[in-house]
């Protein structure tokens, strides 16, 4: 009875201490990561022990949106101007949120019996709400994703923290290009994108996207909704009809023609009756979408200059179709069979495109 007693204390000595030890690596982690304000109760007041800690609250009072605070420093250097200027300069310089939202950070400093006191004054450029709305983004579908959302609905800007990212302002250029030709039915205009990283390298960055469209918000507004009921009324039609890929280009083309000078965006050819390959294609990529009939923008060449078509969902698997040559020729060829094409037959035609730009159109 009494070993079995004995081993029972030993177990529980055990747990207990493995409790114990648990316990002193939270609290070292919560200490490191500064996360305990100094004086209970007020947040603007922080320890810090090492620079690493500094350079911690610093952070802290910047996420938070602090323009004021105290840092209490407990540290054996001599040179604490020196020390806080240094961390100063990473917030500003290195941090991903302080590069891209702090102007500048000044101090003062008063010895203190144990201690030196650093009194923080932070200047921002930006505001909380623009502080507040950055999104966490992880990996190209992601910041794609954002910049389809952001261009859905005339956003302008849209400011991602991304972790990882080694790419430069053009790779997102490109994005957002990609991005306008997935939301054809808000393919008003092909803004101007301005984009900014903060900082210039990191393991973590923010990336700024400014967005300026060639109309205004309202104007932009005013002819999604237009444009919203027209497609509705076109996919109404349509319903059950067979041959639907077909019968949706045959419809438009009801409406108007290609025009190689005519307007590229997607309302273009309600509006004027007449379209660019880019406007046809918007607007066939937009009225499958209405009929839920899966379709992607192709962008290429025709016979070496800039040409757009659609690439699309039908019974035999994805297919090429391009309204501005629907009955019309293409090499010196009238096109009277069917419009739908797959890979190669569109090569041998003459077009060229990035490969995996598009889902693959092969034989079924």
């Amino acid at each position: 009875m009494k070993k079995h007693l004995l081993a029972g204390i030993l177990s529980l000595s055990v747990l207990l201490s493995g409790c114990s030890a648990l316990l002193e690596r939270d609290y070292s982690t919560v200490t490191a990561h500064n996360a305990v304000p100094a004086t209970e109760g007020d947040p603007s007041i922080l320890r810090a022990d090492s620079y690493q800690e500094l350079v911690n609250a610093l952070i802290y009072f910047v996420t938070s949106g602090m323009e004021e605070g105290t840092v209490r420093l407990y540290t054996n250097t001599e040179d604490v101007e020196s020390f806080l200027a240094d961390a100063c300069l990473e917030v500003v310089q290195e941090d991903p949120l302080g590069a891209y939202c702090v102007e500048f950070i000044k101090y003062t400093v008063d010895p203190v019996v144990t201690y030196s006191e650093a009194k923080v004054n932070i200047t921002y450029r930006r505001t909380r709400e623009q502080v507040s709305s950055i999104v966490q983004a992880t990996g190209v579908t992601a910041i794609r994703s954002e910049l389809e959302s952001a261009l859905a609905s005339f956003a302008p800007e849209r400011v991602l923290r991304i972790s990882y990212f080694e790419e430069n302002e053009d790779f997102i250029r490109n994005l957002a290009c990609q991005a306008y030709y997935d939301v054809p039915a808000c393919a008003l205009g092909m803004p101007e994108v301005a984009v900014s990283i903060y900082p210039n390298s990191g393991r973590q960055r923010i990336v700024e996207i400014l967005l300026h469209y060639p109309l205004e918000h309202t104007e932009l507004e005013r002819q999604r909704e237009e444009l919203a009921r027209t497609l509705e009324d076109l996919a109404w039609e349509l319903t059950g009809r067979s041959g639907l890929p077909v019968a949706a280009a045959h419809a438009l083309l009801e409406l108007g023609e290609y025009d190689p000078q005519g307007g590229n965006t997607v309302s273009s050819l309600f509006d004027s009756k007449a379209a660019s390959s880019e406007g046809l294609a918007l607007s066939y990529a937009a009225l499958c979408q209405q009929l839920e009939l899966p379709c992607h923008v192709a962008q290429g060449t025709l016979d070496g200059e800039p040409h757009f078509w659609d690439v699309v969902q039908t019974e035999d698997g994805w297919r090429h179709i391009d309204l501005s040559t629907l009955g019309g020729e293409v090499n010196g060829e009238t096109q009277e069979n069917s419009p739908l094409y797959t890979g190669r037959a569109l090569q041998e035609l003459g077009y060229l495109w990035e490969e995996g730009s598009i889902p693959a159109c092969s034989e079924g």
